[in-house]
């Protein structure tokens, strides 16, 4: 990218995460002054992610969180990043986001993973459909079905959400979710921000077979955006420090002891045994950690290396005042 070319839109995925003493209120407020700060800021999305059974965050409801974000601001495009759909019918779903642009229009997109978002058992607890791909293709297209223009004799429609045409995008991090997304003529948004090891593998293969004629195509052309861990601080040593709260967070998940996020600490080596350091360089590795400047300048060689049309990027500090300040000085650097 050279320096005169545009970058590439920025956007905001949050889980409502919670930190030590913090209440769920008090997560998922904190997450409503973040969407309101990306909304005056310039960041083109918010989009929040379902998750399910963790004390680290409040995103369950997703649909729900959504209209309350949308309550609380007034334009910025809000998001499901994404509705994990092997734990929900698709009418159900059709309906949830319909209702909800029916409500406040044209502001939400439909971001749709497989995965189950969450631990085996509870995934068992939710299950409805397997998430093997013919029955994610097939639940995707019966949501493009239900939100688009109603159909003669259809004898099931989604009330409200037929005509309302919520875009949808599907969410991936492996070539499965490549293959339907390119198949069906959708947006991709690939979750390297903790899952990095096949994008390469996964954009090509979206990229070579994508199908502009498919019925369900909402893109003329393949459109990628990718996750990205970022922290951004006034100095190094600050953004490597607070950093530590992420990556001991991503070691909890890994190593199945989710908890509310801890307070950053001087050296993770000091309090994390040997064989868990990596585990969060593994799952964080597509991340943007220091100041303003060189944050910017790891995201730019990110967009022109992937030939990204966007960012979404995700932010976990233990007080949530300095994940605020962080999405700020992201915003005055990229220049939104």
């Amino acid at each position: 990218m050279s320096p005169t070319s545009p970058r590439v839109p920025l956007s905001v995925l949050d889980l409502a995460p919670r930190s030590q003493g913090m209440t769920p209120r008090e997560a998922i407020e904190e997450s409503t002054l973040l969407a309101q700060e990306a909304e005056a800021l310039g960041y083109r999305r918010f989009w929040m992610a379902e998750h399910h059974g963790s004390d680290t965050f409040m995103s369950s409801a997703t649909a729900l969180l959504l209209g309350h974000m949308a309550q609380h601001t007034s334009h910025i495009r809000l998001g499901s990043g994404g509705v994990m759909l092997p734990n929900h019918s698709s009418l159900m779903v059709a309906e949830y986001y319909g209702t909800l642009a029916t409500l406040y229009g044209d502001r939400f997109d439909l971001g749709l993973g497989r995965a189950p978002g969450t631990d085996p058992m509870t995934a068992a607890a939710l299950a409805r459909t397997s998430g093997q791909l013919h029955d994610f293709a097939a639940e995707v297209t019966a949501l493009h079905d239900y939100l688009g223009m109603p159909r003669a004799g259809a004898r099931v429609r989604a009330i409200p959400g037929e005509g309302t045409r919520v875009p949808l995008w599907v969410l991936g991090s492996s070539t499965g979710g490549a293959q339907v997304a390119a198949a069906l003529g959708l947006p991709f948004s690939f979750a390297s921000h903790f899952a990095p090891d096949q994008l390469r593998e996964a954009l090509l293969v979206y990229r070579s077979r994508f199908n502009a004629d498919a019925g369900t195509a909402q893109v003329e052309r393949p459109t990628v955006m990718a996750g990205v861990n970022v922290l951004v601080a006034p100095t190094q040593a600050e953004a490597d420090r607070l950093f530590t709260t992420a990556q001991l967070m991503a070691i909890r998940i890994r190593s199945g002891q989710p908890a509310p996020l801890d307070p950053p600490v001087d050296d993770l080596a000091a309090v994390v045994p040997e064989q868990l350091l990596g585990l969060a360089q593994a799952h964080q590795a597509v991340r943007a950690v220091g100041t303003p400047e060189s944050v910017v300048s790891a995201l730019e060689g990110f967009v022109q290396d992937h030939q990204l049309d966007e960012l979404i990027v995700t932010t976990y500090t233990y007080d949530p005042v300095l994940r605020r300040r962080s999405y700020q000085l992201l915003a005055q650097a990229w220049g939104l």
